[in-house]
């Protein structure tokens, strides 16, 4: 594997002594370990028998649920969901169940929960877990982490359906921010439910897409950190909506709050949230793929191009068709990745489209004066979150 400093413009020495060796390694690695993911999942005939006789129910509910990150790629999916399979399919965060299980969780309706946790030790994750499990007459349960050793993974034995899908450890990342873990879960949960190709043509072209952000955009992502953004808006329809929204957080993040970031949707972004656009404000639109939508972002990004207003505005697109200039960066068909039928879905296009926006807080955190690995000097937030109470939960009516 490439050394993450390396292919960042950043030598190996420079990132360890800035504290951020295991971030630039996870944001890395990502490429290279997707196509074993997939492979994994997809050759997983327990999986298969599990899921199958769930999914051929008419009647069977999806919530897509996790904290944090992990809810996000509930988001990222649950849109994919709902038009693939013609399922019900929602992405409920853990905190949303636990503070208000009456309204999330349906006891008569057939449910699939799919929990999603890089650690699985989240008081919150283990808590959504015993809810749906007591509250929920017909609940099975799909847990996709990234620690064997988990809570969430431990239960599986003592619930009355499920099923545990844990990943390469190196997948289980060890910094603050969730990279790997992110997509890697993303990738595993859109091959178990049949949204994204899982042959390996398909497999190592998205690994090669991902590695291109890694190898070229590396002159595009240290002028923007050189301009010293003290706003950040990502925006995304559909299934990238949910990205645009992981995309804040790790800005967020890895920035200790001093870089604002939010995530919206192209059409929601002129209800409001345009305001926050100033000279200081870097806008980044994550260009859809499906041929309607795209019209939409499309207008919007010409819009802000036109006001004037934000210090930048960047796109990153995934039809090759489109004409790369110095604000596009365009994800299609290059020598080193060779085309295949059909353009990349949006799903896909999650998975690349966040290596850019992890490269990007990366950098910029280091431009702080930050140690990306650990950003929270007072130490009031967590790898694995902390002070969190559960309350006894009165029984379902």
């Amino acid at each position: 594997m490439n050394d993450t400093a390396e292919v960042l413009g950043i030598s190996s020495t420079q990132i360890r002594a800035a504290g951020g060796h295991w971030t630039s390694r996870e944001i890395a690695q990502q490429p290279r370990l997707w196509p074993q993911i997939g492979r994994q999942v997809a050759q997983d005939a327990g999986l298969e028998a599990f899921l199958a006789p769930l999914l051929a129910d008419p009647a069977l509910r999806i919530i897509l649920t996790g904290a944090g990150t992990s809810a996000f790629i509930g988001r990222c999916l649950a849109p994919a969901v709902s038009r693939t399979r013609r399922t019900p399919a929602e992405a409920i965060a853990t905190t949303d169940i636990v503070a208000d299980p009456a309204s999330t969780l349906a006891p008569d309706v057939p449910t699939l929960v799919i929990h999603f946790a890089r650690s699985g030790n989240s008081p919150e994750s283990v808590a959504a877990l015993d809810l749906a499990e007591r509250r929920i007459h017909r609940c099975a349960h799909l847990i996709i982490t990234c620690n064997a050793a988990g809570e969430l993974n431990r239960r599986v034995a003592g619930l009355r359906h499920a099923y545990a899908v844990v990943l390469p450890e190196a997948v289980n990342d060890q910094s603050f921010a969730m990279t790997s873990s992110f997509t890697g879960m993303m990738l595993a949960a859109g091959i178990a439910l049949r949204l994204l190709r899982k042959d390996d043509a398909a497999l190592e072209h998205l690994a090669c897409l991902g590695q291109n952000v890694l190898n070229t955009c590396e002159p595009l992502l240290s002028s923007l950190v050189r301009a010293k953004f003290e706003r950040v808006v990502y925006l995304g329809s559909n299934e990238l909506k949910g990205l645009a929204q992981e995309a804040a957080l790790k800005m967020l993040e890895l920035t200790d709050g001093r870089v604002v970031s939010i995530g919206e949707t192209p059409l929601g972004f002129r209800h409001g949230p345009k305001t926050i656009v100033n000279g200081s404000t870097l806008v980044v639109v994550f260009l859809s793929n499906d041929s309607y939508t795209h019209k939409y972002d499309l207008d919007l990004l010409k819009e802000l191009q036109r006001d004037s207003v934000a210090g930048r505005v960047i796109a990153l697109a995934g039809r090759p068709e489109l004409p790369k200039d110095r604000d596009t960066v365009v994800l299609g068909v290059t020598e080193a990745c060779p085309p295949i039928q059909t353009v990349p879905l949006d799903l896909e296009l999650c998975l690349v489209y966040i290596v850019f926006a992890q490269s990007l807080a990366l950098l910029r955190s280091l431009s702080l004066g930050l140690s990306p690995d650990s950003p929270n000097a007072a130490g009031t937030v967590n790898r694995v979150v902390q002070g969190v109470i559960i309350h006894p939960c009165p029984p379902a009516p």
